[in-house]
């Protein structure tokens, strides 16, 4: 069933209307075929050939006709969601069912109506819902474009700072060649890694990853080139390194500036003989494996120190890349915002928020000090402590707020403006209350915001406080 072109503004979208009451037909052919693409499917079959077969928008199924099963009946739904994830999908039944919207939310509809309908009034919120859904639909592939132009390998950044990190792994990763991944502590190191081996002809080939600053360096030595059985007291059998365990395909070492001089001799002598030897071993084993490591140490001052070999650094510095902490490139803050607390929602199963102008502003000029990490930890943190859909500058912690740059700027001056004078009596009366409530008397408050008890009780006779 087709109708002409709808009047109005709305784009005309496609709608399933799922019955095999014939009675609603008039009601359909009245009021919602002018107003959208209008398809009838009568049975459950029907409906799931014509979601396969076409492109629709809306979704409206007749419980009672479709599915008269009444167990069947939220099992039924879910599996309509699965078909057509993308959909607004309606459910109208005659029976009150029990808790029936709920259920029907946790199925996979978005809202249940209960029978006889008003047909004129479900046409207005079919349009206003379809319309709304558009939009929200539109925005998700404009996020979701704008995230995969500005990823790679999993690392996300679309600033030019990142855009020189990507060319240069790119560059680097089809050869053997050993990689110096730096950058402060949180900028994502390991993610590097990993696209280097994602990229190269050992992708499918062990990836061994080493912390050298998680074990003392006695238990380092066993970690990375393992052991004999009996060759010290605990060594109840023998067991590889992580070295050995890298054999045809890449070694991560993090962190590498924390190992001790004599870990870096016996690091190096595998280096060169591209072989390793078991602590109480005998004879070498030949290893093939990438090098690749991460710090965020001045090696080269090290090195003028004594306290890192010289020769070991030049070994394994053949091909540095440096990772930009984040106050380098905050044009890339919004977008990892936004991919982290999507991420964490969908994650905890709970509705996807996203954050206010003034949150973001915040947010985009903060200092960041454990970077990328640390923006992950708050995104996730807020996706499970924030109540509604919209992230504000309340919820986020006091430390961001103190640290960001325009915290006080859009705090105390909106784009209006301000009357300055009013806005430091303001300011002035709301220190003297929070400081006189926190301390129980004026004396104390007098003493935490350091000024004499004279001056405090002008000030509290100024604002008649």
């Amino acid at each position: 069933m087709e109708g002409p072109a709808a009047g109005g503004h709305h784009e005309r979208l496609r709608l399933v209307f799922a019955t095999s009451d014939e009675a609603a037909l008039t009601d359909i052919g009245q009021e919602l075929a002018p107003a959208f693409f209008v398809s009838l499917a009568t049975d459950s079959a029907a409906l799931l050939e014509n979601l396969q077969q076409h492109t629709s928008e809306i979704v409206v199924i007749d419980l009672d006709t479709i599915f008269p099963n009444a167990a069947e009946v939220f099992s039924s739904v879910a599996s309509i969601r699965g078909a057509a994830p993308d959909i607004l999908l309606i459910v109208i039944s005659r029976a009150p069912l029990r808790n029936a919207r709920q259920r029907t939310r946790k199925a996979g509809g978005d809202e249940f109506l209960l029978a006889p309908v008003d047909f004129s009034e479900l046409r207005e919120f079919l349009l206003e819902a379809g319309e709304s859904r558009r939009r929200e639909l539109e925005a998700r592939s404009f996020r979701d474009e704008a995230a995969r132009r500005s990823s790679f390998c999993g690392l996300i950044g679309g600033s030019e700072p990142m855009q020189r990190v990507y060319e240069a792994l790119r560059r680097v990763a089809p050869s053997n060649t050993t990689v110096m991944l730096r950058g402060e502590s949180g900028t994502g190191k390991e993610l590097a890694a990993r696209a280097i081996v994602s990229l190269s002809r050992r992708h499918d080939r062990p990836f061994i990853s080493v912390n050298c600053a998680a074990l003392p360096e006695t238990l380092m030595e066993s970690e990375l080139f393992g052991h004999e059985k009996g060759s010290f007291t605990g060594a109840h059998a023998s067991r590889p390194g992580q070295v050995e365990l890298a054999d045809s395909g890449t070694l991560f070492l993090d962190e590498i500036g924390s190992l001790g001089l004599a870990l870096q001799s016996k690091l190096l002598r595998v280096l060169q003989d591209r072989a390793v030897q078991r602590i109480g071993g005998k004879s070498p084993r030949r290893i093939d494996f990438r090098l690749i490591t991460a710090t965020n140490d001045d090696l080269e001052q090290m090195v003028s120190k004594g306290q890192f070999r010289e020769d070991l650094y030049y070994r394994i510095c053949v091909f540095p890349i440096a990772l930009p902490p984040l106050r380098e490139r905050s044009s890339d803050i919004s977008l990892l915002l936004d991919h982290y607390l999507r991420m964490y929602c969908t994650a905890s199963g709970v509705a996807v928020k996203r954050f206010s102008p003034d949150a973001m502003q915040v947010l985009e000029t903060s200092a960041w000090p454990g970077n990328v990490r640390e923006l992950e930890n708050l995104a996730q943190r807020l996706a499970l402590m924030v109540d509604g859909d919209l992230v504000n500058i309340e919820h986020l912690p006091e430390k961001v707020i103190l640290s960001s740059a325009a915290s006080n700027d859009h705090i105390l001056i909106p784009e209006d403006g301000v009357d300055l004078d009013d806005e430091l009596i303001r300011i002035e009366m709301g220190y003297l209350q929070a400081a006189i409530r926190r301390a129980g008397s004026k004396r104390g408050g007098a003493a935490l915001l350091r000024i004499p008890i004279q001056r405090m009780k002008y000030l509290c006779r100024k604002h008649g406080i």
